[in-house]
């Protein structure tokens, strides 16, 4: 138990997929204008690399045992792709507007490098099955922290009168220079 505690820590903080590892940025960048939208997105992924994670371990071992294992990402994009029309449905049916808001970045979480990301550390870092769910959790909820931070942060911006040139995508992308660097003083760290 607590090694599991000590992955997902890791994962939050010193190994964060979007602030540290630079994965996941595109619906890092286009969902993150608001509070609601960045939470639901980060409920979504967390979702996704949950329920990933734990049909991508014995996917994984079912390839190594038949020694074909090269195919494990495309085995791995379809289990990842099966979750997301999952999500999909779900949020289609019980919450249209917070569908609606995420729009075309939802089905994007198929091709979210932190999704296929988190799949493919946990076999090359040799987790156990446990191991696996906490490290996809812990990535999960660093996906999920670095969207609400990064929410605030763009909610400030917007309230502030910057000079025309910065305005848009340059204030937004000095931001998450900022914001990451913050992240990458807990990189020394060792929990």
């Amino acid at each position: 138990m607590k090694e599991a505690i000590l992955i997902i820590v890791t994962a939050v903080f010193v190994n964060n997929v979007v602030l540290s590892q630079f994965m996941g940025i595109c619906a890092f960048l286009g969902v993150s204008k608001q509070l609601k939208s960045s939470v639901g997105m980060g409920g979504a992924v967390i979702f996704v690399m949950v329920c990933a994670a734990a049909c991508t371990y014995p996917v994984y071992m079912l390839l190594e045992r038949f020694e074909i294992t090269y195919l494990r990402t495309v085995a791995f994009i379809l289990v990842i792709a099966m979750f997301v029309q999952l999500i999909e449905i779900v949020m289609k049916k019980t919450m249209p507007p917070l569908y609606n808001a995420l729009g075309v970045y939802l089905p994007l979480i198929t091709t979210n490098c932190a999704v296929l990301g988190v799949t493919v550390a946990n076999i090359d870092e040799g987790y156990s099955f446990g191991h696996s769910i906490a490290n996809a959790f812990g990535t999960g909820l660093a996906f999920t922290l670095a969207l609400v931070l990064f929410s605030g942060v763009r909610a400030r911006i917007a309230d502030s009168d910057i000079p025309e040139t910065f305005k848009g995508v340059p204030a937004t992308l000095i931001a998450a220079a900022i914001v990451s660097l913050s992240f990458m003083g807990f990189a020394g760290m060792a929990f």
